[in-house]
């Protein structure tokens, strides 16, 4: 028999769909012990009205502090005095920043400390796209509505009726438990910063910090039909910059041949037309492992054996854009541009925006020299308007984080635990300075629609979800 090529590239091509199958065959998810967890006996009406009257307390934050009503801050500081006095008496409060609170409730030792965040301010409601009130807290049909029940006094609320209802029973933490509220998150503004001072000065250095960021989700992985909780071991760095160049206007009946937005458009093309080259970071290859051992066979030949088709993915990912993108890359967006407020009217002084959101091993200085490479126009000039670079990878290895995965399990059973970068900025990148074991996670399950309320219309949750919110936080707690 006379072997050819066509023979060669068969048998080639047999033993690797062979090597694929039997990677994919052995690809399966780890097995976890799930402790049987009984729910905690909560005053379920106490819970409703606290967050009601939370709700009710419309601490709106804005970059303009002037906008602010500053009643509303004292009303809250006064609520949570009120409705959690245990918490209070048991746990010492120190004000920080312009509207930050740190807790210290001791514990039997304090070499290990946990740091629980949130924050109490809201972005703006335009009530007008609302089908109920965004600062009533109002309670219908077993759904809580209002401006921050998700985003995150859902959260701060819980941590408090937990924190209230253990020290009733007498409990007290393992280690030192700190509690960290800020009420400037949403401006970015610099009071988590001050706390995380205050605990440097303090000599604190957190086993655990815990914050906002992924949640109990379906649909967010090919091939997966399980619910995922999943766990922001990362978060990318947010960087703004400006591209602005300078004329002299005029008269636009006489343009000249090239007009100064018209050489930014391009700008604008060049830089959209040449993506960030893909990253396989710790973040993305632990949640490809994670979740990919949970799906289908056809799919998990594709996860078993990302050392073939990671490049596939990374090319096809530029095109698909959304998350699937922004998992594998450093991404621009211009959402910035202005020229002329007149139609007739050449402008002198027209800009664009970027947004990036770097990862991996970009930075700001990086970023800025590829896109101004991209530009290509020696007259526009490039100004960094604020950013941050990403944030360290935290520990997945620790036991910390099993302590939180294994409470995460316990509280929805259902759900599969995985690593994530997280695409979102939070408060909680200032702790990277003190330890490398934060974890984003807002302890519910959250719909599509739901997660698409945040920072929108008809934010609201079911009363069921946010006690079970307060029972994943005693369960925390207990084992911290």
């Amino acid at each position: 028999m006379k072997i050819n090529a066509a023979h060669i590239a068969g048998a080639a091509g047999a033993a690797l769909g062979g090597v694929l199958a039997g990677r994919a065959a052995a690809f399966r998810p780890e097995k976890h012990e799930i402790s049987s967890a009984k729910d905690v006996p909560l005053d379920e009406n106490k819970i409703v009205r606290d967050m009601s009257d939370l709700i009710r307390c419309k601490t709106v934050t804005y970059r303009d502090h002037s906008l602010e009503d500053r009643t509303e801050f004292d009303k809250l500081e006064a609520l949570i005095h009120e409705r959690f006095p245990k918490f209070h008496e048991a746990a010492p409060v120190e004000k920080l920043g312009r509207n930050g609170f740190l807790y210290h409730l001791k514990g039997e030792k304090n070499d290990k400390p946990t740091v629980l965040m949130a924050h109490y301010d809201v972005v703006p409601a335009d009530e007008t796209n609302w089908d109920k009130p965004a600062f009533e807290g109002i309670v219908q049909d077993g759904v809580l509505w209002g401006r921050g029940t998700l985003d995150t006094k859902g959260t701060f609320c819980s941590i408090l009726e937990a924190a209230e209802y253990l020290i009733g029973e007498g409990w007290r933490p393992e280690q030192d438990m700190w509690f960290s509220f800020s009420g400037e998150e949403e401006i970015d503004g610099d009071t988590c910063k001050d706390i995380v001072s205050r605990l440097e000065e303090l000599d604190v250095k957190p086993a655990l910090v815990l914050d906002e960021g992924g949640a109990v989700v379906e649909g967010v992985f090919p091939g997966v039909d399980k619910s995922c909780a999943l766990v922001g071991i990362g978060e990318k760095g947010s960087i703004n910059l400006k591209f602005e160049m300078e004329g002299k206007g005029g008269h636009a009946s006489t343009p000249p041949s090239k007009t100064l937005l018209g050489r930014l458009s391009q700008a604008v093309v060049n830089i959209e037309k040449h993506p960030f080259p893909g990253q396989y970071t710790k973040e993305t290859e632990e949640m490809f492992d994670t979740l990919g051992r949970e799906a289908g066979f056809g799919w998990r030949i594709i996860f078993a054996n990302m050392w073939l088709f990671r490049p596939v993915i990374e090319f096809a990912s530029k095109f698909v854009g959304g998350e699937l993108n922004a998992m594998f890359r450093t991404t621009s967006a211009v959402t910035r541009m202005e020229g002329s407020p007149s139609y007739n009217v050449l402008p002198p002084n027209p800009f664009f925006g970027v947004n990036v959101r770097a990862m991996g091993t970009d930075t700001i200085d990086s970023v800025t020299d590829r896109l101004g490479a991209l530009a290509d126009d020696k007259d526009i000039r490039i100004s960094l308007v604020g950013g941050m670079n990403p944030s360290i990878t935290s520990d997945t290895s620790c036991p910390e984080y099993e302590k939180l995965a294994g409470v995460i399990r316990a509280t929805w059973p259902e759900a599969v635990v995985s690593p994530y970068l997280m695409m979102a900025c939070s408060d909680s990148r200032h702790y990277c300075r003190i330890t490398d074991r934060v974890y984003r996670f807002s302890a519910m399950e959250m719909s599509k629609e739901e997660r698409a309320m945040i920072h929108g219309s008809n934010e609201q949750i079911p009363i069921d979800k946010l006690i079970k919110t307060v029972q994943f936080y005693v369960r925390l707690m207990k084992v911290c």
